[in-house]
């Protein structure tokens, strides 16, 4: 790997991905990178099968994916496969570092992300951690000790990581999410729905959040008493049911079922308030456009760290949490009632735009031009 220097541009691997908590903040890093470094070159590394071999190249960037996935805790018959999976994405993830030659490699978390880093830093490449959450996945915690650098969203790291390695920058965010240039009116129209009604946004995560889900399926009927429209992300695995459930009760007028939502700028323009589950990603972006928020917290989350994001946010009023189990009761109506009430709306949009850090992904990308200089 002498020969990296010889290249006539920089290159950088990324790595990671498996939900969008990884996959966006890694393409914000290249795009703040390409902006720092117009002939950059950049590729990225994911686990075929993925989201991020759809969503990175989307962006315009290369990926290539690695046959890996994560290794369950409870007894799995596709558990066999993981020795297998683990030495082919080892030997590919060698390959592809010899014949890239990155200058820096960044991984940001998730399955494809612990052979890329391992075969980078076996290679001598130097290393960049971007850890998302307050606590930190299984693959940052592994390859710690071999980063030069280590990128956090939250104090109070140095539990997991070296605290001399540690830079306290924020999460990297899409630029989809600006909001500031975009008409209200023209976003709801844009989702089909009518400017003069108050619109709730559902966001449970790349993947859909099924607690969530059922919590709107439950009280449907609230939507025929209350002059309120709603967009709603289900995720790929619900919006079947959940079309057919918002055109039986003759809602399909103020209520729209989507898979996913690629237009955010939009979606948060629209929203009057939002529902979400707590992960670090979420609640980013929710602080940068300031929107009053109800979270419904992960329970499965390692260390059941969605509801500690979420009550450090509640603490300092700036959101309401209903947990999993009680969505089906109270989420719709404690929706309705928040977003009623406008002065408590604009309160708590204030006080989330607090936790506000819009210079997360160039101040990752600062960190890792400061090793490129001095190499």
């Amino acid at each position: 790997m002498k020969d990296r220097q010889n290249s006539q541009h920089k290159r950088i691997v990324i790595s990671g991905g498996g939900t969008g908590g990884h996959i966006f903040p890694a393409i914000a890093i290249a795009d703040a990178l390409r902006r720092r470094m117009p002939d950059v070159e950049i590729l990225f590394v994911g686990a075929k099968g993925r989201m991020e071999m759809e969503r990175v190249p989307k962006a315009g960037y290369p990926i290539e994916g690695l046959w890996i996935s994560g290794f369950k805790r409870e007894f799995s018959l596709d558990n066999l496969s993981f020795p297998f999976k683990l030495l082919s994405s080892m030997i590919k993830a060698r390959r592809i570092i010899r014949r890239f030659k990155p200058d820096v490699a960044v991984g940001v978390g998730g399955f494809a992300s612990g052979p890329t880093m391992r075969a980078a830093a076996s290679a001598g490449v130097p290393i960049v951690i971007q850890e998302q959450n307050s606590y930190p996945g299984v693959t940052n915690k592994i390859m710690c000790r071999k980063a030069e650098k280590i990128c956090v969203a939250y104090d109070n790291m140095d539990k997991w990581f070296p605290a001399e390695k540690i830079i306290v920058t924020g999460n990297p965010l899409r630029n989809v999410i600006q909001t500031d240039n975009i008409s209200h009116n023209e976003s709801v129209r844009f989702f089909g729905l009518d400017p003069e009604k108050p619109v709730i946004l559902i966001i449970g995560g790349s993947q859909g959040a099924l607690g969530i889900n059922k919590g709107i399926s439950a009280r449907l009927d609230l939507f025929k008493d209350n002059d309120i429209q709603l967009i709603w992300q289900t995720g790929k695995f619900y919006i079947d049911q959940a079309k057919k459930e918002v055109e039986a009760a003759g809602l399909s007028d103020r209520i729209k079922p989507v898979v996913f939502i690629d237009s955010m700028d939009k979606a948060y323009a629209a929203a009057d308030i939002v529902i979400s589950r707590a992960g670090a990603i979420s609640i980013s972006e929710l602080a940068i456009v300031k929107k009053p928020v109800i979270f419904v917290p992960l329970p499965t989350a390692a260390e059941d760290h969605q509801t500690k994001n979420a009550q450090r946010l509640v603490d300092a009023d700036a959101a309401v949490m209903v947990k999993n189990f009680e969505t089906e009761d109270k989420l719709l109506s404690t929706a309705i009632e928040l977003i009623n009430d406008k002065d408590r709306c604009a309160e708590m949009g204030d006080n989330i735009g607090i936790f506000a850090k819009p210079d997360a992904a160039d101040d990752v990308a600062r960190q890792i031009m400061e090793i490129l200089d001095n190499e």
